[in-house]
Formats: C-alpha cells, sequence, structure tokens
C-alpha cells in the first residue's frame, strides 16, 4: 500500500548563476528519483529553500525544465546561519511511496554532503 513520504535532498552550486542553479538542482531531483523508483506519477509537491547568496534562478524552474510542471512547486529562502555552507539548495519532496521512512534514500551532492553525515549516500 502506497503512504505518503517526505523525501530530502541537497546540493551546492559553485556560483550562483542561473545555469549552475538549473543544471545542480536538475540532477539532485532526477538523482533523488532514480536512487528511490519514484515516478512522476508518485510526486505530489516540491519544496525548494536555497541559501541567501543564491538570488540568480528560482530552483523550481529546474524542476520545469525536465518535465516536473503539473504538481505544486514552492521556493522559499532558507534561514541564514552563520557559518552554513554557502550556496545551498535543498529540497523537500513529498511521494506516494510503498518503501518505508527507513529504507528512502536522501540525496546530498557535492558540498552538501557534509549536512547529512548521519545517512549512507
Amino acid at each position: 500500500m502506497s503512504r505518503l513520504r517526505g523525501l530530502r535532498g541537497a546540493t551546492t552550486v559553485a556560483e550562483d548563476t542561473s545555469e549552475e542553479v538549473l543544471q545542480a538542482t536538475a540532477e539532485l531531483l532526477e538523482t533523488m528519483m532514480k536512487r528511490n523508483e519514484v515516478a512522476r506519477d508518485d510526486l505530489v509537491t516540491i519544496i525548494f529553500t536555497a541559501t541567501p547568496d543564491l538570488t540568480s534562478e528560482f530552483p523550481a524552474a529546474a524542476a520545469r525544465s525536465i518535465g516536473i510542471s503539473d504538481i505544486p512547486l514552492l521556493c522559499a529562502t532558507e534561514i541564514n546561519v552563520k557559518g552554513a555552507i554557502p550556496r545551498v539548495i535543498r529540497v523537500l519532496m513529498h511521494i506516494y511511496t510503498v518503501k518505508d521512512h527507513s529504507a528512502l534514500r536522501h540525496v546530498y551532492l557535492r558540498d552538501a554532503q557534509p549536512l547529512r553525515t548521519d545517512l549512507p549516500q
């Protein structure tokens, strides 16, 4: 039986350009879906946050660019914590899946890997 679950991910960009934000976000979304066997029909919503130093592009535009345009997408600014990793894009993907919470494979790419060292990559 499918259940609604939350799938997390994050990535970073080397510089704040539209091209970098779109490419890194698309890579993250595709990796999250592939590693967790998520089909487009399994998607419910996707919430994106970006650190305050990313202003060149909406991360949700990357979802649209890879064909995810029929579900609600929301972008927000991550809180500005002193000493935090710069230029980070975070994703919370709500999905329907038969997997238990413990079977989900959250995805942390590039310089975002230290955000969750407790999770297997």
